[in-house]
């Protein structure tokens, strides 16, 4: 439901979460219609999308239910393809662990904490199609 109500163009185009745990997050991108570009391919937004959201929850995870909240945001989105994506692709973020160093850190000083996390995609003959590189901001918010 989260996915419907929050981001229904992923939900959509069949981008879902396949695991979760508190260092990795994979997301995996089907290759249908509602995915597919003129060219037989996995449209690079629905790629983009499955690699954001693969660090985007491990970042969601970590601020859930902080005290104080902490928001966050993307500063910058840097992408690599490598391979033409005409199957399945899976996004792997191992960053989780990092993500939440951060965000204790931003926690503890106050300001604003950016890091630069990595999703790597893949088909599933383990062949990298793009990667990405997403810059997150943490900041804890003001305790009114």
């Amino acid at each position: 439901m989260f996915l419907l109500t929050k981001l229904p163009s992923a939900f959509f185009c069949g981008v879902r979460v396949v695991d979760i745990n508190e260092e990795i997050c994979s997301v995996k991108v089907p290759y249908k219609w509602l995915s597919t570009n003129p060219f037989k391919s996995t449209y690079f937004a629905c790629l983009s999308m499955a690699a954001e959201m693969s660090t985007g929850v491990l970042a969601l995870a970590h601020i859930h239910n902080r005290k104080p909240s902490v928001s966050m945001l993307v500063l910058k989105v840097e992408g690599n393809f490598i391979k033409k994506a005409i199957a399945k692709t899976t996004f792997i973020c191992t960053d989780g662990l990092a993500i939440k160093q951060t965000i204790e850190e931003a926690i503890k000083t106050g300001e604003g904490k950016a890091i630069t996390t990595t999703s790597i995609g893949k088909n599933d003959a383990g062949e990298i199609v793009a990667e990405f590189f997403i810059t997150w901001s943490f900041k804890a918010k003001a305790v009114a």
